[in-house]
């Protein structure tokens, strides 16, 4: 016998709690291709290196957390293979594939569909296992970004590493810091159930 109430499935992330499937999902990857697109855009050059501080990172990292696995490494996928084609959201409205910085953007691929994964078992639920998943996103588009640097420039680890993650270790830092404060926050509002 059937029962009266149907079972509720519990959103797994953020995105889930918009109502749709195809259409939602379709929007959804779009909006965070161009949510990366729009945060390359706040970009601060950095005197001696050819990497910028940049927003997209963050909204990297917060579109691997709200949409799961599938869609922020679609959307990431998106961003990238848009901005090879042409569409000028690359860090200062560019485009194309020969720059050294090319290996970050591949990465966010890898870090949104990790991100994702960590957060559809709550690992962006609370301040202490969002912290976490951002760390792990964070290792992840330095470890695609750093050695695709090395190869472009024609440089040792140590000096792409000196390039492409020292300088950027405290921004970084303060990344997480705010995702730890903003994606629990958001599911606190939305009174979803916790896991």
């Amino acid at each position: 016998m059937a029962t009266a109430h149907a079972t509720q499935r519990r959103p797994a992330v953020l995105g889930d709690l918009l109502p749709g499937s195809l259409a939602r999902d379709a929007a959804l990857v779009a909006g965070a291709a161009a949510f990366v697109g729009v945060a390359a855009q706040i970009a601060v050059p950095l005197p001696g290196t050819p990497v910028p501080v940049t927003g997209q990172t963050f909204a990297v990292l917060l579109a691997g957390a709200a949409l799961g696995t599938g869609r922020a490494a679609l959307g990431m996928l998106v961003y990238l293979l848009a901005g090879m084609a042409g569409v000028p959201w690359f860090t200062d409205g560019t485009s194309g594939a020969g720059f050294p910085t090319l290996g970050y953007i591949i990465g966010f691929i890898a870090a949104a569909a990790v991100v994702g994964r960590l957060a559809e078992h709550g690992g962006d639920r609370t301040p202490l296992r969002t912290v976490g998943t951002m760390l792990v996103g964070t290792a992840i588009m330095y470890a695609a970004g750093v050695p695709y640097l090395m190869a472009a420039l024609h440089v040792d680890l140590a000096k792409a590493v000196d390039l492409g993650m020292t300088p950027f270790l405290a921004g970084d830092a303060l990344k997480v810091l705010l995702a730890a404060g903003l994606l629990p926050a958001a599911w606190k509002l939305t009174g979803a159930a916790r896991r």
